[in-house]
C-alpha cells in the first residue's frame, strides 16, 4: 500500500509526487518456504484423506474416485492455480450432483466422461474471462460463508469425534444421508459415544491448543512441526498403548481411517475405472457435464475469494486463471477415474492454518495421497477419525471466531445483516443455498444504496444561468440499469416550473432501461410544467414495450 506523506505537496506538484511507496514485502518462494510448506503438506494429507474417502462414499462412486481427485488436485491444478495456498479436491457440495449423474447416466464410467466434458466447459470459461463473476461477491457474504463453515465444522465433527462416524467428513449440508441433521447427529452420537475415540480426541486437542499458546510458538522447534501433526500422531501412539494395556477402551477398527489396501502398481491400475466415451453420443451427457461445471466453477470462485482474505500474505488469486485450472483438472480427474473437483475451503483453512505458503504444500499433499495408495495404507489406517476431527473442530472455530462477528457488528447492519443472514442459510440449508440467499440480501443492500437521489446525475453549474430554476443535469459516462433508480428519483424531485438540460452527451453508455425511463420524464414534463432539454440523449419509442 502506498504511504501518503503528511506535509502537504507544493502548489503545482503532480499528487503523485506526493505519495511514496512502500518496500514491498517480500513474498514466500517455493524453495525457500520448503520448511514450513512441507508440514503443513503432511497436515493438509492427514484432513484430505478421509475427506476424499467420504466424499466418494456419499456420491455412490468407488472409494478410489475420491483419492484419484484428491491426487489431481494437488499434483496437476496445484501447478496451473494461480492461488498460492488453495487446495483442490472433491468437494461435498457435488456429492448430490454426481449421485444424480449416475442414476440419469446409468454408469459410473458414463459421469466420468461428463466430468472430462465438464471440464472443458470450464476451460472456455476462464477463456472468455468468466472469472470476473468473483469480483462481484460482497465481502460481507464471504465473511458470513467462512463463518457458518466454521460453524458447520464444529457442529458435524463433534460425532466423529464422540465415535460416532455414520456420516462421512466434510458433509456440509443439514440433513444429511444418515437421516440425521447437524444437531440430532450429536444427540446421537452422546447415546453411543466411544470412550476410546473420546480420549484420544481430547488429547489431540489439548495438544493443538498447547501448540498454539505463545510460549510454545516462539520455540524454533515448535516452529517446525505443525500442532496438528503432533496430535495425529500422539493420537496413533496413545491407541496403540491402549490396544496392548486396556484392549477394552481402544478405539475400534470402524472408527479408524479405512483405506483400500493396494500392494502394487499394477493392482492399482486394475482398480481404476476409465470413462465410457460412447456417452458422447447422448445429448444427456453434455446437460449433466454443463451442471458439473457450472456448481464447480461457482464453488472455486467462492472458495478462492475466501481463501485470499484467509492468506496471511493477502495475495490475489486471478479467478480466470482458476477457472481454466479447475478445467484441467476435471478433464484429467475425469479421464482417470476420479470424482470432479473444486477448490475446497476447508482443506485450504487447513492448509493456511498448518502454515503453508506456497502452492508446494498442496504439491505434497498430493504426492502423499499417491504415495498412501501404494506405500502407506497398513500405517495410515491406525489413525483414529476422533484425531483428524479435533484438527477439524479447532479449523472451525478459527474461522468463526468471535472476533469476526464484533467486526462486522461495528461496520453497520448493511455490512451485520448480510453476514448474519448468510450464516443462518448456510447451517440450514448447504453452501450454495445459503450464500445465494446471502448474495440477494447484499445486493438488495447495493440497489437500495443506488437508489439514492443524486448519485448518478451531476450538476453543471459551469453552465448554470442567472435563473435559480434552471439546471443542467449531465449524465455519467458510463449509465447502466443499475442507474435507472438514482436517475428516477433525481427527476421526481424536480420542482414545478424547473428549465432542465438533460445532457448525455458525454455518455459512451446508456443502457435501453434508462433511454425508457427518460423518454418517458420527457413526455411528462410539459404536464409537469418542466421546460426539458436533453442533448446527446436517443429518444425510444415507448408504444413498442
Amino acid at each position: 500500500m502506498p504511504e501518503i506523506i503528511s506535509t502537504p505537496a507544493r502548489t503545482g506538484t503532480p499528487i503523485a509526487a506526493a505519495i511514496r511507496p512502500k518496500t514491498p514485502q517480500p513474498q514466500p518462494s517455493i524453495f525457500g518456504s520448503l520448511g514450513q510448506d512441507a508440514p503443513a503438506g503432511l497436515v493438509v494429507f492427514l484432513v484430505a484423506l478421509p475427506l476424499c474417502l467420504g466424499i466418494s462414499l456419499a456420491s455412490g462412486a468407488p472409494l478410489l474416485a475420491g483419492v484419484v481427485a484428491g491426487i489431481v488436485g494437488g499434483v496437476l491444478v496445484s501447478w496451473l492455480s494461480g492461488s498460492a495456498v488453495s487446495v483442490t479436491g472433491p468437494a461435498a457440495g457435488l456429492t448430490t450432483i454426481v449421485l444424480s449423474a449416475i442414476s440419469t447416466l446409468g454408469s459410473w464410467p458414463a459421469v466420468l466422461t461428463a466430468t472430462a466434458i465438464a471440464g472443458v466447459f470450464q476451460i472456455i470459461m476462464g477463456l472468455g474471462r468468466g472469472g470476473i463473476i468473483a469480483l462481484y461477491f460482497p465481502a460481507a457474504v464471504i465473511r458470513g460463508m467462512l463463518a457458518a463453515i466454521g460453524i458447520i465444522l464444529i457442529l458435524k465433527q463433534i460425532p466423529h469425534f464422540l465415535g460416532a462416524d455414520s456420516d462421512y467428513f466434510e458433509d456440509l449440508n443439514f440433513s444429511q444421508i444418515d437421516g440425521y441433521n447437524s444437531f440430532s447427529a450429536i444427540s446421537a452420537a452422546l447415546k453411543s459415544l466411544s470412550v476410546g475415540s473420546v480420549m484420544v480426541g481430547f488429547v489431540a486437542l489439548g495438544l493443538m491448543l498447547l501448540w498454539d499458546r505463545p510460549a510454545v510458538r516462539r520455540q524454533p522447534w515448535a516452529r517446525l512441526v505443525p500442532g496438528a501433526l503432533v496430535a495425529v500422531l500422539a493420537s496413533v501412539a496413545i491407541n496403540q498403548l491402549l490396544k496392548a494395556v486396556v484392549p477394552s477402551l481402544q478405539v475400534r477398527p470402524e472408527h479408524l481411517v479405512t483405506l483400500p489396501v493396494v500392494s502394487s502398481l499394477q493392482q492399482l491400475i486394475g482398480e481404476m475405472t476409465f470413462p465410457d466415451f460412447s456417452a458422447l453420443k447422448r445429448p444427456a451427457t453434455y446437460g449433466v457435464a454443463l451442471t458439473i461445471a457450472l456448481v464447480a466453477s461457482l464453488e472455486t470462485l467462492l472458495s478462492v475469494e475466501a481463501v485470499d482474505n484467509l492468506d496471511p500474505h493477502k495475495r490475489h488469486t486471478p479467478t480466470n486463471r482458476e477457472l481454466m485450472a479447475q478445467g484441467g483438472g476435471n478433464l484429467v480427474s475425469g479421464l482417470l477415474g476420479g470424482l470432479p473437483v473444486t477448490a475446497v475451503i476447508v482443506r485450504s483453512s487447513a492448509n493456511i492454518d498448518a502454515g503453508g505458503q506456497t502452492r508446494m504444500s498442496s504439491f505434497i499433499h498430493g504426492l502423499l495421497l499417491l504415495a498412501s495408495l501404494l506405500f502407506l495404507s497398513s500405517i495410515l489406517n491406525l489413525i483414529p477419525l476422533s484425531a483428524l476431527a479435533a484438527v477439524l473442530l479447532l479449523v472451525g472455530y478459527k474461522l468463526t471466531k468471535p472476533a469476526l462477528y464484533r467486526k462486522q457488528w461495528r461496520l453497520g447492519r448493511e455490512q451485520f445483516i448480510p453476514f448474519i443472514i448468510t450464516i443462518v442459510a448456510v447451517l440450514f440449508t448447504d453452501l450454495l443455498k445459503g450464500v445465494s440467499i446471502g448474495l440477494v440480501l447484499g445486493f438488495f443492500f447495493i440497489l437500495r444504496d443506488n437508489s439514492k437521489a443524486g448519485s448518478y446525475l451531476a450538476r453543471d453549474h459551469a453552465e448554470d444561468s442567472d435563473d435559480p430554476n434552471f439546471m443542467h443535469l449531465r449524465l455519467p459516462e458510463h449509465v447502466s440499469f443499475l442507474n435507472k433508480a438514482s436517475i428516477v428519483t433525481t427527476l421526481e424531485q424536480l420542482p414545478a416550473g424547473s428549465r432542465v438540460v438533460l445532457d448525455g452527451s458525454r455518455s459512451h453508455v446508456i443502457d435501453n432501461d434508462v433511454l425508457e425511463a427518460l423518454e418517458a420524464f420527457r413526455q411528462a414534463a410539459p404536464a409537469r410544467g418542466i421546460e426539458l432539454e436533453m442533448r446527446g440523449i436517443r429518444q425510444v419509442d415507448l408504444a413498442a414495450h
